[in-house]
């Protein structure tokens, strides 16, 4: 993660009517009946990743949150059930919105925006702000003063690595200096 301290949203988040709903918690016995049910729970983890800027899962952990347990309910998703879903939104059915971090599928990227998606707000925001042709570091991207008010403060370093290697292919930023002190300029 970057180096900020965790977001914290002023409203807490609301969770839709199916998220009381006991079945939503089981894997439903029948092929449309559990497609429908993975699509929802997509649905959902972005939204809550998105809401509390969460980048990842650990799933372990992930497990004794409000998005994976129920407590009004005394419902939880099962550990198996958890990464069927996140096996779901890694593959092209669910639209790529999740990548494992390692082999070992204990932890995933959740893709709420790509990073496709990502580049293109970021250049966004450098062409509304005259930032082309300006060095600016990846910790000002992310942590500066310029961009407290844009969705991607805060963002975790990987991720914002991985978008600005998307501009660089596209020949629209190059990234350059050291681990710990990467610059990067927009054309």
């Amino acid at each position: 993660m970057s180096s900020s301290a965790p977001y914290t949203p002023a409203e807490p988040f609301e969770f839709p009517a199916r998220h009381s709903w006991p079945p939503f918690f089981s894997a439903q016995p029948t092929l449309q009946s559990r497609q429908a049910q993975l699509s929802r729970w997509s649905t959902l983890i972005q939204r809550y990743c998105r809401h509390y800027r969460l980048y990842n899962l650990t799933l372990v952990d992930a497990l004794d949150t409000p998005l994976f347990h129920n407590a009004t309910l005394k419902k939880r998703l099962s550990l198996a059930d958890a990464k069927a879903i996140i096996e779901h939104m890694a593959s092209a059915a669910g639209d790529n919105r999740a990548e494992w971090v390692s082999s070992e599928k204990s932890a995933a990227w959740i893709w709420w925006r790509k990073p496709e998606e990502w580049a293109d707000l970021i250049a966004g925001w450098v062409e509304e702000t005259g930032q082309k042709g300006v060095v600016l570091t990846l910790y000002e991207l992310v942590e500066g003063e310029a961009t407290m008010n844009q969705e991607f403060y805060g963002m975790d370093t990987r991720i914002l690595r991985r978008a600005l290697d998307t501009l660089v292919k596209k020949g629209k930023a190059q990234v350059f200096g050291t681990e710990d002190q990467q610059g990067v300029k927009f054309f």
